[in-house]
């Protein structure tokens, strides 16, 4: 197998702010009690003009500015989303155009939460397997656009946004350590989005344009089974805990990323995440997360990181890395 690594990174989030006060004057909630419940404090939400594949692309121009790349060599683009500009063509196929990228594969995938990690993963497959050098991997979101904002039990949960690596061919060493992959597929009518079917698991769902979500059974069955995979993660690489510099998990709720820290014995002071003032982005909280460390001078080359996502489906995925980014020429602007 060849080696690969991730060499640069960007984000992107849009101008508008949503905050916990704003949201009182929308629905039945508080500052206090989104806080206590969530540890949210603001997400960031899309023009109306404003969709998945612009984040994607400012994403790309933030990575390439940073760290003087360019994309015109990519050979295969990956966008890991669940609300995409369109149910078909791609986002990817579509900032590959805007990009200016020549005719390269481009495929959008669809893992939720877990997205990000995913598309990682295949990023690492497909170079590890020898068929390609540099792939483009984006975890974006337009979640606003499919939130209920009459429903306070998730309109104070999402927001929008992007992170944008580019995984490149590394001949003399490997970043990815290993991975953890997963699926329960009785639990997908828990978090949905009804489309051509409305019926799932024998079980009618709401017919609804919106994301629909039952908190209560997805935090159950999350601090149920994610610290037991990450530790089937941590076992099948001979790693400890105490060798892990930094745990990145998807950025669902701090209420839940509590529990998981407290079963696997990890600090939560160690423990990245994007939530608080961008929300649960799905599948760009991870990305968002781990440049958030990176923007604030903890995350440093040479650190390993244990990403783990989880969401609607019900899918998961780890993956353990150790981090080995090229140099920034520029430095980031302000999200």
């Amino acid at each position: 197998m060849l080696g690969a690594r991730i060499t640069a990174i960007g984000t992107y989030v849009p101008e508008k702010r949503l905050t916990n006060f704003d949201l009182e004057q929308m629905v039945d909630t508080s500052n206090e009690w989104i806080i206590q419940r969530t540890g949210i404090q603001e997400r960031r939400i899309t023009r109306e003009d404003e969709f998945t594949s612009d984040l994607c692309v400012a994403a790309v121009e933030d990575l390439m500015r940073r760290y003087n790349k360019t994309v015109s060599d990519v050979d295969m683009i990956i966008v890991a989303t669940s609300t995409p500009d369109f149910p078909f063509p791609s986002v990817s196929s579509i900032i590959q155009n805007r990009l200016n990228i020549p005719q390269k594969g481009a495929i959008d995938l669809s893992a939720t939460c877990a997205g990000f990690v995913y598309a990682i993963h295949s990023a690492h497959s497909f170079i590890a397997s020898g068929l390609h050098h540099k792939v483009l991997v984006i975890g974006a979101e337009s979640l606003s656009k499919i939130t209920d904002y009459t429903d306070r039990s998730t309109c104070v949960l999402f927001g929008d946004g992007a992170g944008a690596v580019l995984v490149e061919r590394d001949d003399t060493s490997d970043s990815f350590i290993g991975f953890h992959l997963g699926s329960d597929g009785s639990g997908a009518q828990h978090v949905y989005r009804t489309g051509l079917s409305k019926q799932v698991n024998e079980i009618e769902l709401i017919d609804t344009q919106y994301l629909v979500q039952n908190g209560r059974e997805v935090f159950k069955w999350v601090v149920r089974n994610i610290p037991d995979s990450i530790e089937n993660l941590l076992e099948k690489t001979q790693t400890n805990l105490d060798q892990v510099d930094w745990f990145i998990p998807h950025s669902a709720n701090l209420r839940l990323i509590e529990p998981i820290c407290e079963k696997i014995g990890y600090p939560i002071e160690k423990t990245l995440y994007s939530l608080v003032h961008f929300g649960n982005t799905s599948a760009a909280s991870i990305p968002l997360a781990l440049d958030l460390g990176i923007r604030d001078g903890k995350v440093k080359n040479n650190d390993r990181l244990l990403m783990y996502g989880f969401g609607s489906g019900l899918v998961h995925a780890g993956q353990l890395l150790q981090l080995n980014l090229d140099s920034q020429v520029e430095a980031p602007t302000p999200l």
